[in-house]
């Protein structure tokens, strides 16, 4: 059984009111007081592949994700796709935030698309008015925020299916917020080791992203990979609002055990794993929801 219950309007409404005055200084004391320490992270489905064998029902959410966030203290709550508006908008306002996970579906006419894209525009609007509201896009879900973003599909293939990289750490990268508080020996462990794990076919490259002003405006690049052929982009944030996105698989690490290439188990990429959840899960602990889960 879940019952929905939301915080007083006065009080969502004196926040609104403070940040708006008083400006996002006030904002972040805020929110630094009133740290939620049982964040509700949503979790997107997508559409099964046509002609998976081992497909059940008509969507799922690797558990790998699942996992991902509960091991660094978020309780986690599928979000189905196919669902109303008005039942999206219920579900934004009851959770901390949102991860869009990786997947091969079509990043502008799928049912996980269309959901992606009606909890981005919540957020823009929640992040404008005060009430902070983090996302992470892995893989597919870093593709989908850059097509949100641009309000167009600026991806192109790459040699990158299965294969473990080093990340090329960016100058903006030692200050960002997702990376600025990692130990520096994960960092450099990032930039050295083969850790890691890529699994797509498309990348959104540099030279896409830089011709690009909606992208430019709205991310910061913190890393880069090359596949011999073209640069890629493999880590950013928003400059204001946040959102993280990643086109490598940080869950895979410690959560999946399929013998394939790029498939990496070592002390470095388990921690790269953790860090990154941890920072995520942090973000979702900035304030409660304007309604909460309880079950």
């Amino acid at each position: 059984m879940v019952l929905w219950m939301c915080r007083p309007a006065a009080a969502v409404l004196a926040a609104l009111t403070a940040c708006l005055c008083y400006g996002p200084l006030l904002c972040a004391a805020a929110r630094n007081q009133q740290l939620n320490y049982r964040p509700i992270i949503g979790v997107l489905a997508q559409e099964n592949l046509p002609g998976d064998q081992l497909a059940q029902g008509s969507s799922y959410i690797a558990a790998s994700y699942v996992k991902y966030l509960e091991g660094a203290g978020a309780r986690v709550v599928p979000i189905r796709i196919n669902r109303t508006q008005e039942e999206y908008a219920k579900i934004f306002y009851s959770i901390n935030g949102l991860l869009l996970p990786g997947g091969d579906v079509d990043l502008q006419t799928s049912q996980f698309s269309q959901a992606a894209k009606i909890f981005y525009n919540l957020a823009l609007r929640a992040n404008d008015a005060g009430d902070y509201f983090p996302i992470w896009g892995t893989c597919q879900g870093f593709q989908q925020l850059s097509v949100l973003t641009a309000n167009k599909n600026l991806l192109t293939l790459t040699d990158t299916k299965a294969v473990a990289l080093p990340l090329t750490l960016t100058l903006a990268a030692q200050s960002s917020r997702l990376f600025r508080n990692f130990p520096k020996d994960l960092l450099q462990s990032l930039a050295e080791e083969n850790i890691t794990s890529n699994f797509h076919s498309w990348s959104l490259s540099v030279q896409n992203f830089s011709r690009n002003a909606k992208l430019k405006r709205f991310y910061k690049i913190l890393s880069t990979n090359n596949d011999g052929k073209k640069e890629f982009i493999s880590t950013m944030e928003a400059y204001r609002y946040p959102f993280y996105a990643v086109q490598w698989h940080p869950e895979k690490s410690p959560f999946e055990w399929i013998d394939k290439p790029g498939m990496i188990h070592s002390t470095s990429a388990i921690r790269a794993s953790f860090y990154t959840a941890s920072f995520f899960v942090s973000e979702g602990k900035h304030v409660e929801p304007l309604c909460g889960l309880f079950f």
